[in-house]
């Protein structure tokens, strides 16, 4: 007998597989040590949340399925916290907790991004970052933070060219957070 609720999504191997690409693009190794990013949990999350909003902030742009494969995507961010937090020995009765913290973060940050990316200039940007990845106001040093929102851009710039067979066939368009010469200056 077959149970119809617990079918997989019908889009399950496009979001493993767009899944997969953004804990690849979030666990490249530059974006803690050249764009400042902490290599903590919370700062593992920042970067996860901030390379998973890129994806899901186009695919709602375009046409149908689009914001459905969005919604499916999200989901499956949260059931991988959901699992994460229960492989690290998180209580059961804590998970849910975490999860709707974790939530309201995402939440948070992908309406700060979606907002400061639609703003003209760096500015926001740059101000979205300095609060979420290093817990306030720009640090003394800026120059990891311009280079995050230099990179944030780029990923931008190739996501917004991105149609949806683009992700449906994947890769899922990420730039490489390896310093550019004319990030190195500062």
């Amino acid at each position: 007998m077959k149970f119809p609720f617990l079918r997989a999504p019908p889009n399950r191997a496009v979001i493993d597989r767009l899944h997969g690409e953004i804990m690849a693009a979030a666990r490249q190794p530059a974006l803690y040590l050249d764009y400042g990013i902490p290599d903590t949990f919370e700062g593992r999350f920042e970067a996860l949340a901030l390379m998973a909003v890129l994806p899901v902030r186009r695919l709602m742009e375009l046409p149908a399925p689009g914001p459905g494969l969005a919604q499916e995507l999200t989901d499956l961010v949260f059931l991988r916290f959901d699992d994460a937090l229960r492989e690290a020995g998180i209580s059961d009765i804590a998970v849910p907790k975490r999860i709707q913290k974790l939530a309201a973060a995402w939440l948070g940050r992908r309406l700060a991004y979606s907002d400061a990316l639609a703003a003209s200039g760096d500015g926001p940007l740059e101000a979205a970052l300095a609060r979420n990845v290093h817990g306030g106001a720009l640090p003394a040093d800026a120059a990891p933070v311009r280079r995050l929102a230099g990179y944030v851009r780029r990923c931008e710039a190739l996501q917004a060219g991105a149609d949806l067979p683009a992700y449906q066939r994947g890769p899922a368009p990420f730039a490489a957070a390896a310093l550019e010469d004319s990030d190195s200056n500062g």
